[in-house]
């Protein structure tokens, strides 16, 4: 696909992975929406962006904004929905873990009623995480959700040709989700977590949104998953 000229719409666009994307979406010449719970964060708006509030959960926002903005041609979800429940199994609150799946119900609501909208030639872009296929002790919440949205991807690719749907699965990124940690801290975090990473670092929101791109410009893939994960699957 070329992406100049195209519309593109992006779930999750005012922060981290989907705000670099946006912003590559931007520069390749897309006009693009970007969508959050939270618009106002996004204080640096790309050129040829229009910034909308919605929440991936509400189906009927959801609905008027696809009926407000649509047709558009590269839908992109990097929402998570809410909070993901972490910690062992055997002592998870089944509440946490039971709401940690809000990330794939706001998927098939963002990919269920953005279809409609979208020309044979489009494409969606979901991303998930490498927990879903490396799932190390008290991640089993996350990587029950990447998993249920890997095997989305792949199901309702064959449903949905000539349009694509992939997924892109990141492995540490440099994001808001660890705001917790600042400064030393936080690069104390990053290499105790990378250390043993085949690339032994943390990865960048912009390296994500390249992986995102090229999922939406390659017309031959479909139906895969993506991995810009440092190598994390195969340490």
């Amino acid at each position: 696909m070329e992406i100049s000229g195209k519309k593109a719409l992006v779930f999750g666009g005012t922060s981290g992975i989907g705000l670099a994307t946006v912003q590559q979406l931007s520069d390749l010449g897309a006009e693009v929406i970007a969508i959050g719970r939270n618009p106002e964060k996004m204080t640096d708006v790309p050129a040829n962006t229009t910034v909308k509030k919605c929440d991936v959960l509400d189906r009927e926002a959801i609905q008027a904004l696809y009926a407000e903005c649509g047709p558009f041609d590269i839908l992109v979800s990097a929402a998570t929905g809410g909070g993901r429940a972490v910690g062992p199994f055997a002592e998870m609150d089944m509440d946490g873990y039971q709401a940690s799946f809000a990330k794939l119900w706001g998927y098939t609501n963002v990919v269920r009623f953005g279809l409609e909208h979208m020309p044979d030639t489009g494409a969606i872009v979901l991303v998930s995480g490498s927990p879903a296929r490396n799932c190390n002790p008290g991640q089993i919440a996350i990587s029950s959700v990447g998993g249920a949205v890997e095997a989305m991807v792949r199901g309702v690719a064959k449903e949905i040709k000539p349009k694509r749907i992939n997924a892109m699965s990141p492995g540490l990124v440099d994001t808001p989700m660890w705001s917790a940690f600042q400064g030393e801290a936080l690069e104390a975090h990053y290499k105790k977590l990378t250390q043993n990473n085949l690339i032994p670092r943390v990865g960048t929101p912009e390296e994500q949104a390249q992986g995102i791109i090229f999922l939406i410009q390659n017309d031959f893939v479909t139906g895969t998953v993506l991995d810009v994960d440092g190598g994390i699957l195969l340490s």
